[in-house]
């Protein structure tokens, strides 16, 4: 046990990312159900919608799950209040200010997570109050931070000016990866990518597939100036790319990315005209297939084992050389 299993009560201290139109209760309720903690993506759902998720997963399991919530949303105070009343215990909150609402979830009996992408926003975040903070690198998929730093870069960093909880997030889809940010700070990990393309996934099949086909370096940092997300290489990248080149306004690229794009993208498959969000770490899963999270978790802990018995017996084997 450390201080992640703790303040959540969780087997594993393993966070499923929240990924829009991925994270939904059969996701959420599969992933706490294996030992790890759920997430539901408030960031496509409406109120009433978010109220259906709640149930219906709580149905589907008896452990621990959350909401990710982004501040950002146009009906925060509705989806506040709906968190609020079906009794959620855990909230991560993301783009935003996490002043605005963490003191009011606390006095409502929540544990508060906070998502930062640079040292200087985990220092704000600890004197909001959070309870945890994720600190996620440029590797992951879906809305960035504008610095660009990579986890392995990040993570010491944050950890550096708190001694809050740390999640590490960004570019890890291994049991390796999990050993490796532990090794910089981290208390727990928080996998997106890798638990968008299992089976549980409200993703739709041809994007599960598409992205588990991607190589090194098709995806790209986009949108800095207005939100940075990372998108992968096709139609609405190259025209993303090319509005940014052009000089377009802040407005402009509202307007691009309007029309439901990523709704169309990630849950409709279109994979011409839609918004296709994913991490770096797709490039690491193209052997892998579509698989369940129950066999996500089995490779994400045994892979962890097998790597710190590696590094043990490199150690070893180095002393006895010396």
């Amino acid at each position: 046990m450390n201080r992640i299993t703790s303040i959540f009560g969780i087997k594993h201290p393993i966070i499923q990312g929240s990924m829009v139109w991925c994270s939904g209760w059969r996701l959420a309720s599969a992933v706490s159900n294996a030992g790890g903690l759920g997430l539901l993506g408030a960031g496509s759902m409406h109120p009433e919608i978010l109220r259906e998720h709640i149930h219906r997963c709580r149905m589907a399991t008896r452990h621990a799950f959350g909401v990710n919530i982004p501040l950002m949303y146009p009906q925060i105070e509705k989806i506040m209040q709906v968190v609020v009343d079906e009794g959620v215990r855990i909230v991560f909150t993301s783009a935003g200010n996490p002043k605005t609402w963490t003191g009011w979830l606390k006095e409502h009996g929540v544990t508060v997570v906070h998502v930062v992408s640079s040292s200087r926003f985990a220092v704000k975040a600890e004197e909001a109050g959070v309870d945890a903070i994720v600190a996620e690198g440029f590797e992951a998929g879906g809305h960035n931070g504008c610095e660009e730093t990579t986890t392995f870069c990040l993570i010491p960093a944050v950890r550096a000016v708190t001694t809050l909880p740390l999640i590490a997030a960004g570019g890890i889809a291994t049991g390796e990866g999990i050993l490796a940010v532990q090794a910089l700070g981290a208390d727990g990990v928080q996998i997106g990518t890798r638990f968008a393309l299992t089976e549980e996934s409200s993703a739709s099949e041809v994007f599960k597939d598409y992205c588990l086909h991607l190589k090194e370096g098709e995806t790209k940092l986009l949108l800095k100036s207005l939100s940075p997300v990372r998108l992968v290489r096709g139609n609405f990248q190259r025209a993303v790319a090319d509005a940014e080149a052009l000089g377009a306004t802040k407005d402009e690229l509202r307007i691009l990315l309007s029309r439901g794009r990523a709704k169309r993208g990630i849950f409709g498959g279109d994979l011409e005209e839609g918004e296709i969000e994913i991490g770096q770490a797709s490039a690491l899963l193209n052997e892998k297939g579509v698989q369940t999270v129950a066999e996500v978790m089995r490779e994400l802990i045994d892979g962890y084992y097998w790597a710190c018995e590696a590094l043990l017996a490199g150690l070893c084997e180095h002393m006895e050389v010396r």
